[in-house]
């Protein structure tokens, strides 16, 4: 193996079990690891990189001396390198994953692929599928083509991601809330199970007797979009601020796929459609639980390995806007003035820019008014307006009765990155025209819950005409359609 800044403490000691005890006496830092628990823990998200921050010593020099005792040991120099190519992971490991997915799409037996991986990798980490993911995508595998292949390698390696312990975080750290949710949903999965196994026992004219049931029990997994939206609004932002955009895009797209798979099963079951409802709703109960493995085995670990402590505070801050599923209460976090405080909420601007003292004002072109007037009058509207600038980023969005939830981690993002894979396309094509000239306004509507939309994107421009960045409204116009013949200022 190649030893980069990215490789972990864990990998480390799996292939070399001496370095324990060379760690442990390298720095006092390090004696952490004799102790099982902090080593089933610590050692599997920290990265050398990490570590070395931790003690507060150089990288190179800790990756040069943990080269030379395993060329001690073993007579092999293990070699090193920095983050370039693989991404921090063994290239060649790395290699034989990426090859183990490609030869799932070309069609090759599923058994005979999970004998390769246990005998060519045997365990695997967090990163390296996240890493193998984007590199897939990087170059030029589609989007659309690894997602297919998610839920088929989450399978192939399901028996080495087992083995992994579950990332600990303290009660209301976000990684926490979002696996308190996930055995909510768990165990909602495992009641709609049941409820499908009763209902095809009951036959063909048990059907209407257990139908019901099983409506319930779709109506049960209902939350589950509470938990993916905080993910795409909350998470999926400062991931991508690290560079990691493969693992959230093929999991937003896999997102998509169940929300429309659930949707089909509440409308069969509702037809008494009794065989396709029952099999579109245990496609969504397995989906929702391969998302489950990702997530766990996948995606928090790979977010605690990147995201730094700061980051972690600012998206707990932002959770509350989306908000929970199936969680009554979500504890305080950090806490004050506890070891857990890594930083005073009061010095984050959540990504916001600063505003100008209360007292200052801001000219207009036709008055002048306060910040605080601004925010007021913006988040007293009756409709969502958000900002993007001429360089494609979320700058603003008001806050108040929000149809579309928003949350501060979106505040400088790619507004590609804020809408499905599917839509992405579109979105580019609207920003294209606006900023080529072509176009002003586009306008769309939908009706949503019974609700209709009105959804208007317009091109910003300066006074010489060039583009500026694009606004979008939302409105729910649904009342306003209604409306018949007339009310005057006297009548109210």
């Amino acid at each position: 193996m190649t030893i980069t800044p990215k490789t972990t403490v864990h990998t480390l000691l799996k292939e070399h079990p001496f370095l324990l005890d060379f760690l442990a006496g390298y720095h006092p830092e390090f004696v952490k690891l004799t102790n099982p628990v902090l080593r089933a823990t610590m050692a599997r998200m920290a990265t050398l990189e990490r570590a070395a921050a931790m003690a507060d010593i150089p990288l190179n020099q800790l990756m040069i001396d943990v080269a030379s005792a395993i060329e001690t040991q073993t007579g092999h120099n293990p070699g090193l390198a920095d983050n370039a190519g693989a991404g921090g992971v063994d290239a060649e490991r790395l290699k034989a994953l990426k090859q183990i997915v490609l030869d799932l799409h070309a069609g090759q037996p599923l058994d005979d692929l999970s004998k390769r991986f246990s005998d060519l990798l045997g365990d695997v980490e967090p990163s390296e599928i996240a890493t193998m993911e984007q590199q897939l995508i990087d170059e030029g595998l589609p989007v659309a083509e690894v997602k297919r292949l998610c839920d088929v390698h989450v399978r192939v390696f399901a028996s080495a991601l087992d083995r992994h312990d579950r990332v600990k975080t303290p009660p209301g750290h976000p990684v926490n809330t979002f696996q308190r949710e996930n055995d909510a949903i768990e165990r909602e999965t495992a009641s709609l199970r049941a409820a499908i196994e009763q209902t095809r026992a009951a036959g063909p004219e048990g059907w209407s007797t257990k139908r019901d049931a099983l409506a319930a029990a779709l109506e049960g997994l209902r939350p589950v979009e509470t938990h993916y939206v905080r993910k795409e609004n909350q998470l999926f932002p400062y991931l991508e601020k690290h560079g990691i955009y493969g693992p959230s895009t093929v999991m937003w797209g896999i997102h998509d796929d169940i929300r429309a798979g659930f949707k089909d099963a509440v409308r069969l079951a509702a037809a008494d459609n009794p065989e396709p409802a029952l099999q579109a709703a245990e496609w969504v109960a397995q989906a929702i639980d391969d998302m489950i493995t990702k997530e766990e085995q996948v995606l928090f670990g790979m977010a605690m390995e990147n995201l730094d402590p700061a980051e972690w505070v600012e998206i707990r801050a932002g959770e509350g806007e989306v908000g929970y599923a199936y969680l009554d209460a979500v504890p305080a976090w950090p806490a004050a003035g506890g070891e857990r405080t890594f930083v005073s909420l009061d010095t984050l601007t959540l990504g916001r820019t600063p505003k100008p003292a209360a007292s200052g004002l801001l000219e207009l072109e036709t008055g002048a008014l306060t910040a605080a007037q601004v925010g007021l009058l913006l988040g007293t509207l009756k409709i969502d307006v958000s900002f993007v600038d001429e360089n494609d980023e979320v700058r603003y969005y008001n806050e108040g009765e929000r149809i579309f939830p928003r949350s501060p981690g979106v505040i400088g993002r790619k507004v590609q990155n804020c809408h499905p894979p599917h839509s992405v396309d579109k979105v580019q094509q609207i920003l294209d025209a606006f900023r080529a000239g072509e176009k002003d306004v586009a306008d769309f509507w939908i009706e949503m819950q019974g609700r209709f939309l009105h959804i208007r994107y317009f091109a910003m421009r300066d006074a010489a005409g060039t583009y500026r960045g694009t606004l979008e409204t939302v409105q729910d116009v649904t009342e306003i359609r209604a409306l018949q013949g007339q009310r005057r200022l006297v009548d109210w």
